[in-house]
Parts: C-alpha cells; sequence; structure tokens
C-alpha cells in the first residue's frame, strides 16, 4: 500500500506564497496522474489542479490559474506553488493520485489521498 503525504502548509498573509510538497511512501507512482484538491470549512472537497504522467500536461480550477503551479519531478513528488494567495484559498490541501487524470479532475474520485496540509491566508 502507497501513502501521499503532504508537506508545506501553514499561515501566511494576503498576497503571500507557500509551495506544498506531497511525498509518495512506501511505492512510486510511476504512471499515475498526480493533483491537488482543497476543503474549506463547511464547504465540499474541490479540485484544485492536476498534472499528467506521460507529458506533465497541467489543470487547473479556474479561480486559481494564473496563481498556482503544479509541477512534478519524478515519479514520487508533486509540488503546488500557490502565489498571490488570497484568503479565499484557506483550506486543507490534499494530494492525490490515480491512473487516469480524469478522475482527479472531473470524477473527483482518485484511488490515493494523501491525509491533507492546512493553509490558511489572513487578510
Amino acid at each position: 500500500q502507497g501513502q501521499l503525504v503532504e508537506s508545506g502548509g501553514g499561515l501566511v498573509q494576503a498576497g503571500g506564497s507557500l509551495r506544498l510538497s506531497c511525498a509518495a511512501s512506501g511505492r512510486t507512482f510511476v504512471g499515475y496522474a498526480m493533483g491537488w484538491f482543497r476543503q474549506a470549512p463547511g464547504k465540499e472537497r474541490e479540485f484544485v489542479a492536476a498534472i499528467t504522467w506521460s507529458d506533465n500536461t497541467p489543470y487547473y480550477k479556474d479561480s486559481v490559474k494564473g496563481r498556482f503551479t503544479i509541477s512534478r519531478d519524478n515519479a514520487k513528488t508533486v509540488y503546488l506553488q500557490m502565489n498571490s494567495l488570497k484568503p479565499e484559498d484557506t483550506a486543507v490541501y490534499f494530494c492525490a493520485a490515480d491512473r487516469q487524470v480524469h478522475s482527479i479532475v472531473l470524477l473527483g474520485t482518485p484511488d490515493y489521498w494523501g491525509q491533507g496540509t492546512q493553509v490558511t491566508v489572513s487578510s
């Protein structure tokens, strides 16, 4: 069984930046698309960004385009660079992995989930 472990969350002022990391533990995710979701208090979990395995094509939620960048450096680590953060970006951010990117982007049902890392943006 593989696990995904997020890190890099924290408290930042509006307009600031954070870089989230997601590392695979116990296995690699060769051939897997990887992505990020978030869940704010009282709201449903929502898709934020994803990246394919084959050619590193990125996908983004409209409200984060131009501010967030997803990247991966191998089959074990994926990153989410978050710039120009807004208070509405406050949420628990979850890493995810699935062999099919549409399971992340469209269905929200990836096979693997991380435990989440808190991001708080103060105004």
